[in-house]
Parts: structure tokens; sequence; C-alpha cells
């Protein structure tokens, strides 16, 4: 007896679950970055982050300088694009690097590049994000994200320490 009315406690239950479901569509949650700071759909006062998802283009500003770059194409700059903007502190590594640890994991497909370049934007293991500002020979593997176009004035951008940068789409 006790089993039966827990079975039906447990049917009744379901089918509740079930019955308030909207079958109209999804519903939108706002976004949250990884700043903190949330996205509402529809809410026009973020740039214009979201009018072309499919921009392969990038802008990274750090400090008064702001950098133009290109994202690869493949499933871990996709996942990176879902993710900006982004306003991070990124920490200094090595006189080469500044590096992001994620909240998340993103899709990886890690191969050794040999040689790093100067403006390289790479991801290392599942989350962290890692710009190089020098050129150097590695035998580390990483997923590439993408590249800044013009390196022009990102050693001195970067300066010796930790930076602020912030990454959002063209």
């Amino acid at each position: 007896m006790k089993h039966s009315l827990i079975v039906l406690f447990s049917l009744l239950s379901f089918t509740f679950c079930f019955a308030s479901c909207d079958t109209d569509g999804p519903i939108e949650l706002p976004d949250t970055d990884v700043s903190g700071q949330t996205d509402t759909p529809g809410d026009d006062d973020n740039d214009d982050n979201n009018d072309n998802p499919m921009s392969n283009t990038m802008k990274i500003k750090i400090g008064s300088s702001t950098f133009t770059a290109t994202l690869s194409d493949n499933p871990t700059a996709t996942a990176f694009k879902a993710l900006l903007p982004m306003t991070v502190n990124m920490n200094e590594m090595n006189g080469n690097e500044k590096y992001y640890n994620l909240p998340g994991n993103l899709p990886t497909a890690a191969s050794s590049p040999g040689t790093i370049q100067n403006g390289d934007l790479m991801l290392w293991g599942s989350n962290t994000v890692v710009l190089f500002y020098k050129t150097f020979s590695t035998s580390y593997s990483y997923s590439r994200l993408g590249r800044i176009n013009d390196v022009s004035g990102l050693n001195a951008a970067v300066g010796s320490g930790n930076v602020t940068v912030t990454f959002e789409l063209q």
C-alpha cells in the first residue's frame, strides 16, 4: 500500500510539472558576462556585440588602445564569441603573455604551434584565455581563438603587470 501511494504521488507530481510548462517557445533569460553584468534580451545599450553573431572580427581594448583581431573559424572560437562582450583582469606570465581563467570550459582542439606569434589569442587547457605579446618557441599545446591583425603598440599597451582587457565583437 505504501509503495502504491509513493508511485501515485510521483505520477501526480510528474503530471503537474508537465502541465505547468509553456509550449509557446523558449524563455529568454538575461545573459551574465564574466564581469557579472547582465545583458537583458532586447537591451540595446550593449554596443552592437550581438547584432552580428557571425562576425569573426573582434575589438580588444587595453587601456586607451584598441586592437582589431580576427577570430578563427573553429568550435573553440565560436564558443568564445558566445561569451562576448567581456571585460577581464588578465594576469602577467613569463614576460610574454597575459592570461585569464574563464569560469567554464570551452571546446578544445589543441595542437602544438611550435612558435607563438606576437598577437596570438589562444586557449590553454579548456578554460584559460591567453593573449601573447611576444614571439617565442613553445612545446605547449593550445586551441587557437584568433589573432590580432596589427600588433603595433601591443607590447606597450599590455605593460609589465596585470591588465584589464575588454573583448567584444565588431
